[in-house]
C-alpha cells in the first residue's frame, strides 16, 4: 500500500515501553510517505530508543525536555504543540494516557498534548492486564470523549511473556489511522458489502417476527469504510436511519430480500454482515389473525437462509468476510464455533444483555484465527472506526 502523507507534518511522542522501537519503522514509512516527522522523546522513551536513532531517521532534533533552554528558544513548547498537521503518540503507555487523561502537564509530552490545537492520535501499548484494568478503560474513555482518536492495540504474545490484547499495532494498521486523518483513502478500489439492521418476516399484514436491531453499528460501519475510500453496497433491513455519504443503499425487508440483494451485490472485496437478520419465517396469513379466546394460532416456522454461510462459501466470496455474532451468552465459545461453521475470516461478537439494542455504544470482541480481542466499551462510531482501518490494514499486509 502506498500511504500518503505528502507535505504533511506529524509531531511524534515516543512514550516509554518495549514497543517503542517500532517507532523508529513508523518515522521511516512517515519519510517514504512524504510526511515531515517532529520527534519528542520521553524520558522514559529514551531508555529504549536514543535520540541520535530517532533524529538520524527523522532528519529532524529530538525534543526531550521542557526545560531545555536553547529549545525553547528555537521553538517554544507551545509553537511546537500547534506546528504540525497531527500529533500522533506511539507508544502510548497506560501512563501517559492517565496522565493526559487527567489533563496533566507535568513533562513536554503531556504538555505539547495539553496545549495542542491539532488533532491526536494515540497508539496502545501495555501489558494485558493493564489495557483491560477499568482504569485504563476509563481513561481511553475520557480521551476519546475529549476528541482524541485511541487505536485499538493488537491482540497476542508479548515480551512479558504473556497473550491478550495490549500489544502495538503493526506499522501499517497506524499508518492506515494516520493516512486517515489527511482524507487518503486506502480502501480507494475495494468494494464492500455491508449488511445493517433487522429483518421483518409477517405473520399476517399487521405483524412480523422481528428484532430489536436498529441498524446504528451497521450503518457507521458503511460510512467508515466509505471514508476510507471503498465503494459501499449497504444492504439495509427495515429502518429510519439517514444513508451515509458516498454509500449506495438497498433497503430490504425479509431475509430471503436480502439473501438476494446480497448476491445481486457481488463481487465484493470485503463483506461486513452486521444484520440481525431474523432465523425463522412463518407462512403469511392472508387476514389478520384474531384472538377468539380458545387457542393460539398455529404458526408453522420455516428457518431463513443462513445469509452469512452463504457468503463464507459463495463462489465469489469476497477476500474478507467479518461476520457478527450477537449472544445472551458463553460469549467468546459461540463466536469461535460460528466463525468457523459459517466460513467467516474474522466475527464481531457483543453481548446483547449490555443493552447494546436502540443504544449508541457497543462493546465488542473481534475473533480471528489467531484470537478474541476485547475491544472494550466505545461508542458505535468508534467501533466501527477500529474495524475500517483494521480491514484497511488487512489489504495493506497483502500488497
Amino acid at each position: 500500500m502506498a500511504w500518503s502523507v505528502q507535505g504533511k507534518t506529524i509531531l511524534l511522542i515516543v512514550g516509554g515501553g518495549i514497543a517503542a522501537f517500532k517507532a523508529l519503522e513508523l518515522v521511516r514509512e512517515l519519510g517514504r510517505a512524504g510526511g515531515r516527522v517532529l520527534p519528542v522523546l520521553t524520558e522514559n522513551g529514551a531508555r529504549f530508543v536514543t535520540p541520535l536513532s530517532l533524529s538520524a531517521l527523522a532528519g529532524a532534533q529530538v525534543r526531550t525536555s521542557l526545560w531545555d533552554l536553547e529549545d525553547e528558544a528555537a521553538m517554544g513548547h507551545i509553537q511546537l504543540s500547534r506546528a504540525a498537521d497531527l500529533v500522533v503518540v506511539c507508544p502510548a503507555t497506560a501512563s501517559l494516557m492517565a496522565r493526559a487523561a487527567g489533563g496533566q502537564a507535568d513533562d513536554l509530552a503531556t504538555t505539547l498534548l495539553l496545549a495542542t490545537d491539532k488533532p491526536v492520535l494515540m497508539v496502545p501499548a501495555m501489558n494485558v492486564r493493564m489495557w483491560l484494568h477499568p482504569a485504563t478503560q476509563r481513561n481511553i474513555a475520557t480521551l476519546r470523549s475529549d476528541g482524541i482518536t485511541v487505536m485499538q492495540p493488537d491482540d497476542g504474545a508479548m515480551a512479558c511473556g504473556e497473550f491478550g490484547p495490549g500489544r502495538l499495532p503493526e506499522v501499517p494498521a497506524i499508518m492506515a489511522a494516520i493516512a486517515a486523518f489527511f482524507g487518503a483513502k486506502p480502501l480507494a478500489g475495494r468494494h464492500a458489502l455491508v449488511t445493517a439492521g433487522p429483518t421483518h418476516e409477517p405473520i399476517d399484514p399487521v405483524r412480523f417476527i422481528g428484532n430489536h436491531s436498529s441498524g446504528k453499528q451497521g450503518f457507521a460501519i458503511a460510512a467508515a469504510l466509505a471514508q476510507l475510500g471503498a465503494r459501499v453496497s449497504l444492504v439495509a433491513g427495515p429502518v429510519h436511519l439517514p444513508t451515509p455519504a458516498g454509500v449506495t443503499r438497498i433497503d430490504v425487508t425479509t431475509a430471503r430480500d436480502m439473501q438476494v440483494a446480497c448476491a445481486a451485490a457481488l463481487p465484493a472485496d470485503i463483506a461486513v454482515m452486521v444484520a440481525a437478520v431474523a432465523d425463522w419465517r412463518a407462512e403469511t396469513a392472508p387476514h389478520k389473525l384474531k384472538k377468539d379466546g380458545k387457542a393460539l394460532p398455529p404458526l408453522a416456522l420455516t428457518e431463513n437462509p443462513d445469509i452469512l454461510a452463504g457468503i463464507g462459501h459463495h463462489a465469489l466470496r469476497p477476500a474478507l468476510v467479518v461476520g457478527f455474532a450477537a449472544e445472551t451468552h458463553d460469549l467468546i465459545p459461540h463466536a469461535v464455533a460460528k466463525r468457523l461453521k459459517k466460513g467467516a475470516d474474522w466475527i464481531v461478537a457483543n453481548d446483547v444483555t449490555e443493552g447494546v439494542f436502540g443504544s449508541d455504544s457497543n462493546h465488542v470482541h473481534l475473533v480471528t484465527a489467531s484470537g478474541a480481542e476485547d475491544w472494550g466499551a466505545q461508542v458505535k462510531q468508534a467501533v466501527a472506526t477500529a474495524l475500517a482501518q483494521r480491514i484497511a490494514a488487512h489489504f495493506a499486509g497483502q500488497s
